[in-house]
């Protein structure tokens, strides 16, 4: 039995995955399933860049904007999810396309995942509680002396990912990074082509703050607006996003909207640069620069026939 097949877009944020999955939606019978763990929550379609409704219907999406933001989503629950969407692609004769930029998830599906023991409750809510009487910034600095490889590639405003580090470090006595690096390659069973949309951050730069312009002109602070309304937890999974941190400051600690905006992309900024690092260590990519997308669908045919 030939094991599941799929090809991986991968990038930072703000390099064009989407436009170039949509170019190879006009060449070949694709379906686009998404693995960035921001654009799966229902309520911030703008503000995590998911593809609108006339992108969507260039062919199918899956795994977009479907998980409420009071719930987390794990790496596990994706591989699971995702598999799923790969062989239901297959079976359609469909060529299964993940677009997203979680290195973490890529890794989990293509790799399979630590085996950490369960963590005590009482730990859990030990860390949840410090969470939320000190704030993730606090934690993230204590995750950076017993965990720096992990605390290095987490957001300080990350708090499902933070409170997870933390619950793994106290209740089994070993950082996650070591977890990781035990854990055994090829457990899935997912084989990837992996092409990797080539910028450099200076590249990327003016593009990341003209989108986060858009985002505004879009709705980005009602939809936030909403979505507090309907889930006002700032410890919510949903909110720890980049984008949702920065616009919940201006809404409810006054935070000047310019000056929210001014964090919101130095923030993305910071993130891409994380993104660049973390993928240039990725194995096996078929590195494209933007002026070379027009071979894309050509890669992606003799790929898949060598791999049948």
């Amino acid at each position: 039995m030939h094991p599941l097949r799929a090809v991986c877009l991968l990038g930072p944020t703000g390099s064009g995955k989407t436009g170039a999955a949509l170019a190879l939606a006009r060449a070949l019978p694709v379906t686009v399933v998404n693995y960035d763990s921001r654009q799966v929550y229902a309520d911030f379609p703008i503000i995590t860049a998911q593809p609108d409704e006339q992108e969507r219907a260039a062919c199918p999406h899956e795994l977009y904007g479907f998980l409420p933001t009071s719930e987390a989503m794990t790496a596990a629950r994706f591989a699971e999810l995702t598999r799923a969407e790969i062989t239901r692609a297959r079976e359609q004769g469909r060529v299964p396309v993940l677009v997203g930029g979680t290195g973490l998830y890529l890794r989990a599906l293509e790799q399979g995942l630590a085996d950490i023991p369960p963590v005590p409750q009482e730990v859990r809510d030990w860390v949840l509680g410090r969470m939320e009487r000190e704030g993730s910034a606090a934690l993230h600095a204590d995750l950076a002396k017993a965990d720096p490889p992990t605390a290095a590639r987490l957001h300080p405003n990350d708090t499902q990912r933070i409170s997870r580090a933390l619950e793994v470090f106290l209740g089994t006595g070993r950082p996650l990074s070591a977890w990781f690096a035990d854990q055994k390659l090829g457990q899935t069973g997912v084989t990837l082509c992996k092409v990797g949309l080539s910028y450099t951050l200076r590249e990327l730069e003016p593009g990341l703050e003209k989108r986060i312009g858009q985002m505004l002109a879009l709705g980005a602070v009602d939809e936030l607006r909403r979505a507090w309304e309907a889930t006002p937890e700032r410890s919510a999974p949903g909110y720890s996003g980049i984008g949702c941190a920065e616009l919940l400051a201006h809404l409810l600690d006054g935070l000047d909207l310019d000056e929210a905006c001014g964090l919101w992309f130095r923030n993305t900024r910071a993130y891409a640069k994380r993104q660049l690092t973390w993928f240039a260590k990725e194995q096996d990519v078929r590195w494209v620069r933007p002026e070379g997308l027009g071979r894309l669908p050509e890669l992606v045919r003799a790929w898949e026939a060598d791999t049948a």
